[in-house]
């Protein structure tokens, strides 16, 4: 995929006069932080297993090495193949060498972040051979032409109208008077229209929510299905994982899987948790005759020992974006690449580099959201503000950026001289608002006050409160 990180401030500004995609994402709130804290709140050891699932992360990051070398060798030794791939160009031809081995026409596809990382789907069809998603979101987004916006609901910036048009505009041998107006219309068409795609399909492919170095398992989490009739019913399955996705054992896993469905949708557990070991054995009723996994790096590696290691554990529940207030303004595609929202931001400048993403970092308001709802307890905030100090360091961010920062450091290495600039501050400021409560335009503010509101101080500066408080006299 090319990253459009870069142009995050125009995607954001289109993004935040699209009316459609604002209706789309008004959705959220009900659907995502309503679901999950009810199903938190009903679970007592939630914290505690927070707790275990950073540790098991944080152990396993520590011996990564070991066990990607125990889970290969496992996968080995149950009939299956590793490949190994530093890049996502080693990553795809990977697969496309398994598919044309198989004469394959047509692969059908469970969700994978990463195969959109590759960008796979764009080198199977370069090659002739026709790629088919099968998760609801994803296949409405291909059938649209366009990206997925978010990690676990890849349509969520569409209304259902807009699903509706689509169907009719490419399923055009069925009755064009058909009414698609509810969601189970629209859900039972794209079964219909899948089900034959799945029989014919020569090779499947799906990500991975874990590789278990202990039984060279992998496990996919799914409430459709697909990805049991992806993974089956081909001859061939081949997945497609990142490096930090393998865990030490099946109880790792287990536990893993109990913060997984909760922090994402809300549930106790997904409708579908599938484990496979290897391609079909001697007595199987089904299952592949080859497994394959690919294992992508893509500048991960370089992320262990800095600051950023943090990210690589994160378990892609999508919790930090559905909570989110900047990704609940602009939506996934403002970010510009595969991964939106604040991991993206924690995460996109190791991966694509700060002089494509340096945006995102800065797209925060530092609420700390994110952070309270991760599973896996990632430091979001403070791994934004990495990111930031390492732009400003190698002068990436905007000269008047720099300078202002230059000037309140100077200042404030001033003690004296900071007390009487933000007292004289304070209450010039307070007798401008003094008559709304707010100002609406202010010089050298415009990117606070050309969108919202900037509230004028009322009282005493925090200095001045914190000695108050110190003395007792604030109490």
């Amino acid at each position: 995929m090319q990253p459009t990180s870069h142009a995050f401030v125009e995607n954001a500004h289109r993004a935040l006069n699209d009316a459609q995609l604002h209706a789309a994402l008004g959705h959220m709130k009900a659907g995502f932080q309503d679901k999950r804290a009810a199903t938190i709140a009903r679970m007592p050891e939630f914290e505690d297993l927070r707790d275990q699932g950073r540790a098991i992360k944080n152990h396993t990051l520590a011996h990564l090495d070991a066990y990607l070398e125990r889970f290969e060798a496992k996968v080995t030794e149950t009939g299956g193949r590793v490949h190994w791939a530093p890049t996502p160009a080693e990553a795809r031809d990977a697969i496309l060498k398994i598919c044309q081995a198989a004469g394959a026409r047509t692969v059908t596809k469970g969700k994978s972040m990463i195969a959109e990382e590759i960008a796979l789907n764009e080198h199977l069809a370069a090659n002739g051979i026709e790629p088919i998603e099968t998760d609801l979101g994803e296949y409405i987004i291909q059938l649209r032409g366009e990206l997925p916006s978010h990690i676990i609901a890849p349509a969520i910036h569409l209304v259902k109208e807009q699903v509706a048009e689509s169907f009719y505009a490419h399923h055009t041998e069925l009755d064009p008077k058909r009414p698609l107006d509810d969601a189970r219309a629209l859900t039972d068409e794209a079964r219909a229209m899948l089900r034959q795609r799945f029989l014919a399909a020569d090779v499947g492919i799906t990500g991975a929510n874990f590789l278990i170095a202990e039984t060279g398992s992998t496990v996919i989490v799914t409430n459709e299905g697909n990805g049991d009739l992806t993974q089956n019913l081909p001859r061939i399955h081949i997945v497609i994982a990142s490096i930090e996705k393998v865990v030490p054992t099946l109880e790792d896993s287990a536990t893993i899987l109990r913060l997984l469905a909760r922090s994402a949708t809300g549930q106790e557990y997904s409708a579908y948790t599938t484990f496979s070991t290897g391609p079909k054995r001697p007595g199987d009723l089904d299952g592949p005759d080859e497994f394959h996994v690919v294992i992508l790096d893509n500048g991960r590696s370089a992320l262990l020992g800095t600051p950023a290691q943090e990210t690589l554990r994160c378990i892609r529940c999508g919790a930090c974006m559905n909570h989110c207030p900047i990704y609940a303004s602009v939506g996934g595609h403002a970010y510009g690449w595969v991964i939106p929202g604040p991991i993206g931001a924690a995460i996109n400048p190791g991966l694509i580099g700060l002089e494509e993403a340096g945006h995102l970092p800065n797209a925060s308001t530092f609420c700390g959201r994110c952070e309270s709802v991760c599973p896996m307890r990632i430091p979001l905030p403070s791994i934004m503000r990495h990111w930031r100090e390492r732009q400003h360091e190698r002068k990436l961010s905007p000269g008047t950026v720099r300078a202002g920062l230059g000037l309140w450091a100077w200042a404030a290495r001033r003690p004296r001289l900071y007390r009487f600039g933000t007292r004289l501050a304070a209450a010039l400021l307070g007798r401008l608002g003094r008559r709304r409560g707010r100002l609406k335009r202010l010089p050298l503010a415009g990117g606070w006050t050309d969108w919202r509101d900037l509230p004028a101080p009322e009282g005493r500066t925090f200095q001045q409160h914190w000695a108050a408080r110190r003395s007792g006299a604030g109490r």
